[in-house]
């Protein structure tokens, strides 16, 4: 872009139509589903935050850059402008000029509004003058285009073995809108478990309506019991598996292993070229797990502007919510699903 017009963009609350912004979306490296129009109206439908949906323009009206910005505020938690939360990604998108723009706006409308924290969040180095965090890696494994031998035989023996073990015990795995529901049984009692407040149902049916073409929800059921289930979306020829659960007292037979496999499996033969496992803390067990499979670290750039000494976003690995964690795990079931919802609206 020349001096001129760089000179000449400017950021405004984006008046276009959902297909203009898609289109857009869609054109740009880094783009994911959760760049898209829709997913901010989902946020802003089941949480009820604060959405704001900007973008840089050029002199000529043309659109350059886009950038969805979410306002999470409680009294417990902390204020913070986050761009997407509860997912990995959702930074600002366009030429290295706009990315630029729309970071300055940010951390200027931060700093305005009083926001502790501005937490840009992108899939690789962008030209925003912010501070990148490290603090989070994905894992990809690039598929092999042979056919399904070769991803097969790609794999270490011990996790082929750790595969087979479930097969033997006959289980097996659905895939389908229609899974949602068993997906979100034991998407929350997992999360119970872990001592971590679950996402309410609503999100998830809202997602699956307005993403039919770009969701892929999976369950591992032994007999008609479901015991592991996973949740993503697809992004051009990458899938990323967003959420993942399994039932600790079925652990034995590694029906998660059965579940990861049969994702596996079905991008290659659906020609996707990279699986994304999702984000994850450095050195963790999850970490460990998604590492078996043969992937790769891909750092994650999450650009923020803090106000003073100001804490991150709050995350499991806080030692703060140790003793919260440990009581929440014996909270019985159906209470921790009626108050979870209520909390972790405000834990971006």
């Amino acid at each position: 872009m020349s001096p001129d017009l760089t000179e000449s963009l400017g950021v405004t609350g984006f008046a276009g139509t959902a297909d203009e912004w898609d289109a857009f979306v869609t054109a740009q490296t880094g783009a994911t589903a959760f760049h898209r129009h829709a997913w901010a109206r989902v946020i802003e439908q089941v949480f009820g935050h604060e959405v704001g949906l900007w973008c840089a323009r050029d002199g000529a009206g043309r659109l350059c850059g886009v950038l969805p910005l979410v306002r999470v505020r409680s009294r417990l938690f902390g204020h913070y402008l986050v761009s997407m939360p509860f997912v990995s990604y959702g930074g600002p998108l366009g030429t290295p000029e706009a990315v630029a723009k729309l970071g300055e706006f940010a951390a200027g409308l931060a700093a305005e509004t009083g926001a502790d924290l501005l937490e840009l969040r992108c899939r690789t180095e962008s030209s925003l003058s912010l501070e990148p965090s490290h603090r989070k890696v994905t894992v990809c494994l690039d598929l092999p285009a042979e056919g399904p031998d070769s991803l097969w035989t790609g794999l270490k023996a011990k996790v082929r073995s750790q595969i087979r073990r479930p097969q033997k015990e006959g289980l097996t795995v659905r895939f389908g809108a229609e899974q949602a529901v068993p997906f979100y049984r034991v998407f929350a009692r997992h999360m119970r478990d872990l001592g971590t407040p679950v996402m309410p149902w609503s999100w998830f049916a809202c997602l699956r309506d307005a993403f039919p073409d770009l969701t892929e929800i999976g369950c591992a059921y032994l007999g008609r019991e479901p015991v592991a289930a996973g949740w993503g979306f697809r992004s051009g020829d990458e899938f990323e598996i967003t959420w993942a659960s399994s039932l600790r007292r079925h652990s034995v037979l590694a029906p998660n292993m059965l579940l990861y496999w049969s994702f596996l499996e079905r991008c290659q033969q659906s020609g996707t070229r990279v699986f994304n496992f999702g984000r994850c803390t450095p050195g963790g067990g999850t970490h460990r797990f998604k590492h078996q499979w043969g992937g790769r670290d891909e750092p994650l750039w999450w650009y923020q502007w803090r106000r003073g000494a100001a804490r991150g976003t709050p995350s499991a690995d806080d030692g703060r919510f140790a003793l919260a964690q440990r009581l929440w795990r014996h909270v019985p079931l159906f209470i921790a699903n009626a108050l979870g919802p209520r909390i972790v609206r405000n834990i971006p």
